[in-house]
């Protein structure tokens, strides 16, 4: 049976007895059907997670007790930052998820020329709450105990000028750079558009600002394509997918 990991925002240390936020202990009472005795794995951001034991439960109430401390936090050795346009629908939540899953370090969801997103105040706060919900659950799922830092969302152009990498990157499928034309860096910060991708004019501002173009190859990627085939081939040539 899979031991769940659950991520609880509070303050830990080996032996104590925690009584869980609501959700997390809906989620483990009434979703996953656990009661005293059940054995899990938590977590709170701030490095490492603890194994721990039900200890009391009851409906929508659970006391947990925490064990061993383990000090893993599966973050690759590259430091990847992924700047993107907003896409409609869930294309943005799977691009998160899976970007989490693929180590990503920071994300910067971007308003660029041709995104067809509109966020007023109240609507984007109420995204980025969900867009960090939508990472902490990938965590739970893919063992990662330090979250990826979501910044709050901006326009390209408030962007550039503040993104700092060893290597900067924009997709540009009309480049003809590949990957392994750049030397190894310790941090890499990659830029792609939603869809319809970055205009003429986003990628001549960014190479203004230092990214360098990188081609994918001859075929157009969607949106939530480009960022996982870039994502997965960075890390496979200088980070931990081996």
């Amino acid at each position: 049976m899979r031991i769940p990991r659950v991520f609880v925002p509070l303050p830990f240390s080996s032996e104590a007895e925690i009584n869980l936020p609501e959700t997390q202990a809906h989620y483990l009472t009434r979703v996953l059907r656990m009661d005293a005795g059940r054995p899990l794995f938590v977590f709170n951001g701030e490095g490492g997670s603890y194994s721990a034991e039900i200890i009391q439960a009851s409906k929508n109430t659970c006391l947990i007790k925490l064990g061993h401390f383990t000090p893993d936090n599966f973050q690759s050795p590259l430091n990847c930052s992924l700047a993107i346009g907003i896409s409609k629908g869930d294309r943005f939540e799977y691009v998160l998820q899976k970007a989490c899953e693929l180590g990503v370090t920071q994300i910067y969801p971007l308003f660029t020329s041709r995104t067809e997103v509109r966020l007023d105040t109240a609507r984007q706060s109420k995204k980025t709450e969900h867009w960090q919900q939508v990472l902490i659950s990938s965590c739970e799922q893919n063992g990662r105990n330090l979250i990826p830092q979501l910044n709050t969302p901006q326009s390209i152009i408030e962007f550039l000028p503040q993104a700092t990498a060893d290597l900067k990157l924009v997709l540009h499928h009309r480049a003809n750079q590949a990957l392994n034309s750049y030397a190894t860096p310790q941090s890499v910060c990659l830029l792609i558009g939603p869809e319809g991708g970055l205009s003429e004019v986003e990628i001549n501002q960014a190479q203004q600002q230092g990214f360098n173009p990188l081609a994918l190859g001859p075929r157009i990627l969607r949106t939530e394509t480009a960022p996982l085939v870039v994502l997965s081939l960075v890390q496979y040539q200088w980070g931990d997918l081996n």
